[in-house]
């Protein structure tokens, strides 16, 4: 089954109702894989994926004091209390729509074949892109962490890397490796890089891949990859911080469907088409959420300074929210420079070389990020670097992963904890005889 659908244009596309259809008789020339591309963004740009949920879970696992949840999603109220079932609807989404955009992808990487020459590096890396970004997703949250023990014998998610088009024996995919996703989710965002233009409107791009990949091999702890790949996005010369940090962030009632010039890969998000699933939950009544989540106010004042910009990208509407989700139709930001900058600021701290990766010291680095917020720099410890990620990504969907690769237990809860990791959800352990249940559910 293809979705017809999706999102990644300045303005809103033309889109014209598919029914389910046979993939034979369906992609037979390079316009339908084409479209079958456009396709592959729906899924994968759902709020049940990169449009926001599975970041603003990953916040919820991670949180101690910083947000208040008034929700009556109970779902959600599960993941807060870090207390998940395995028939969890929200974690239920996340796998279905994370599966659906691999085996959108499988579709368009099958038929390759049929794309124009001039198109064919492009169209495959874009899938290749969403594929690889896609596993790289699912196994660090339905998985142990790469360093929790051996990612060479610690259960992953499966791998599957042809079309699904009937349900035989072989549909019973058995869960590979934590290494073996990764190595997969690696080899796509690789052949994407390769692939991909430099430019390519609001779709993937070249530095959509490294960006992708600098935030995977840091999470694996390989320093030297993760630096080069992020030098990669920032040599790019491609992007550029904003003079003010919430610009880099749809503003409230801004049109929808612009991306800010730090963006390096975002979902979009229009009147017709997509969601915004933090501003769902982040974002008050007023600017279209449901103000379930809001910011401890005594936390905004005890984390940042008085004289941090960021300090400042928050509002009142009755109760504190995050102003980088106050627009229902903003554009979800995935990968920004500012994240490009720490990545290797951090990396080239810990490999500590003669000479820095980019050329660029840690300092110098950590000082871009901090002067954009109004703020001088002295010293580049791993501690400030790692501090800072907290400042600038906060409520962005990384204080979970960041926790577990560094080892920082959350709250009373060790970061390696089961219930930190998602459940394979239940549907899919009724389905496929040959999945196996995480630890603790």
């Amino acid at each position: 089954m293809l979705l017809s659908a999706a999102s990644s244009c300045k303005k809103a596309l033309e889109i014209n109702p598919v029914d389910t259809i046979e993939q034979s008789q369906a992609l037979l020339t390079s316009k339908d894989v084409e479209v079958a591309l456009v396709g592959s963004y729906s899924a994968f740009g759902s709020r049940n994926f990169y449009g926001g949920r599975p970041f603003l879970m990953a916040d919820f696992l991670a949180n101690t004091n910083a947000i208040e949840w008034y929700g009556t999603y109970e779902e959600l109220t599960q993941t807060i209390n870090k207390s998940l079932l395995k028939t969890n609807t929200f974690v239920d989404n996340v796998w279905a729509d994370g599966y659906t955009a691999i085996n959108d992808a499988n579709n368009v990487i099958a038929a390759i074949a049929k794309v124009d020459a001039a198109k064919k590096n492009k169209v495959e890396g874009e899938a290749k892109f969403i594929r690889g970004a896609s596993y790289f997703e699912l196994v660090r949250l339905f998985s142990k962490a790469y360093n929790d023990g051996s990612p060479a014998t610690n259960l992953g998610v499966p791998i599957v890397l042809t079309p699904t088009t009937a349900i035989t024996d072989a549909s019973y995919v058995s869960r590979a490796t934590v290494a073996a996703v990764y190595t997969q989710a690696i080899t796509d965002l690789t052949d994407a890089e390769a692939k991909l233009p430099a430019t390519n409107g609001f779709f993937a791009t070249k530095s959509s891949a490294a960006g992708m990949l600098a935030r995977l091999y840091l999470q694996m702890g390989n320093y030297a990859a993760a630096a080069a790949a992020a030098n990669r996005v920032i040599t790019s010369n491609n992007y550029s911080l904003n003079a003010a940090f919430i610009d880099a962030f749809p503003a409230m009632g801004s049109t929808p469907g612009v991306n800010s010039s730090e963006d390096i890969f975002a979902m979009q998000v229009t009147t017709l088409t997509g969601f915004n699933g933090f501003n769902e939950f982040y974002g008050s009544s007023t600017y279209g959420g449901r103000g379930d989540a809001v910011i401890s106010q005594a936390w905004i004042t005890s984390t940042y300074a008085a004289n941090d910009d960021r300090i400042n990208a928050f509002y009142d509407d009755g109760d504190m929210f995050t102003s980088k989700y106050a627009n229902v139709y903003g554009n979800v930001p995935v990968m920004r420079l500012s994240e490009m900058y720490l990545i290797r600021a951090e990396a080239n701290v810990r490999l500590a070389p003669a000479a820095p990766v980019g050329g660029r010291t840690p300092l110098q680095d950590l000082a871009v990020v901090r002067s954009r917020a109004g703020l001088t720099t002295t010293t580049a410890t791993l501690a400030d670097i790692l501090n800072e990620r907290k400042l600038e990504l906060a409520f962005e969907g990384f204080a979970l992963h960041d926790a577990k690769r560094t080892q920082t237990n959350i709250g009373s809860i060790a970061w390696n904890a089961n219930n930190l990791v998602f459940p394979i959800p239940q549907r899919e352990m009724d389905a496929n005889k040959n999945l196996v249940q995480n630890a603790g559910y």
